[in-house]
């Protein structure tokens, strides 16, 4: 039965302003609801990737960027508030999240992309606010190849995204934090590892890195903020330099 425009008006602001209200009001409420809520759908949307495609099946402009989406989108608003002069990457693959900042980059009308990678993956997109660097990211060398990049009163952003074992990015933690410049934001990438809430038998990875990184480190605190649309595959991971 057709239900006449008035009815369904009012049926639509019932809905709107007092049912869901009501259900959201009770959920924000409670806290184990909300975590249970998120951590499921976290799970599916992580797990799903090998029969649905979901995150290993995304790409930007055709690369393939394996990265959450809801994180893509936060990066956007960080580097859009930062405009960062330089934004390191460690951690290539197939190029397609140097992309994204480089284009990132080219609309907001500064900034310059140095990702470093120990495998050298073909076809790699070419793009002039791109540099590759080709070796491991806690190497001196590497090291100092991208820091020789940045000039003074350069605004740095780095983002860790390579190999997450913890020891690996407590490395690059200690190196790379220490060009981050204030306000700015070192992200740690996939502290979901490790039961937070994926893949519980990982071993200690970056989010336990973040915890040991925090305890002798006063330079930076966590931004939760940045989780603001409830999944992140960076949980505790968006490190803001004080």
């Amino acid at each position: 039965m057709k239900l006449p425009a008035v009815l369904r008006k009012l049926l639509n602001i019932f809905y709107q302003k007092i049912y869901i209200n009501m259900i959201f009001k009770n959920i924000s409420r409670d806290k184990t609801i909300q975590e249970q809520i998120t951590s499921n759908f976290h799970k599916l949307f992580y797990n799903a990737y090998s029969t649905e495609g979901t995150w290993k099946d995304m790409k930007w402009l055709g690369i393939k960027i394996l990265k959450n989406p809801l994180d893509l989108w936060i990066f956007q608003e960080i580097l859009f508030d930062i405009k960062p002069n330089i934004i390191i990457e460690c951690g290539t693959k197939y190029g397609g999240s140097a992309l994204y900042f480089a284009s990132l980059c080219d609309l907001i009308g500064k900034g310059k992309v140095l990702t470093i990678d120990i495998k050298d993956y073909k076809n790699k997109p070419q793009h002039g606010r791109i540099k590759y660097f080709i070796g491991s990211s806690v190497s001196e060398d590497i090291f100092l190849q991208v820091k020789k990049e940045i000039k003074e009163n350069d605004t740095v952003l780095v983002d860790l995204d390579s190999y997450h074992i913890k020891e690996h990015v407590l490395k690059e933690l200690n190196l790379y934090g220490s060009l981050v410049t204030k306000g700015s934001y070192i992200i740690v990438e996939d502290t979901h590892l490790n039961g937070h809430p994926i893949d519980p038998l990982f071993g200690p990875g970056p989010m336990e890195a973040v915890i040991e990184f925090l305890k002798e480190n006063q330079h930076f605190k966590i931004d939760k903020t940045k989780e603001k649309l409830y999944m992140t595959w960076n949980p505790n991971g968006y490190l803001k330099r004080k």
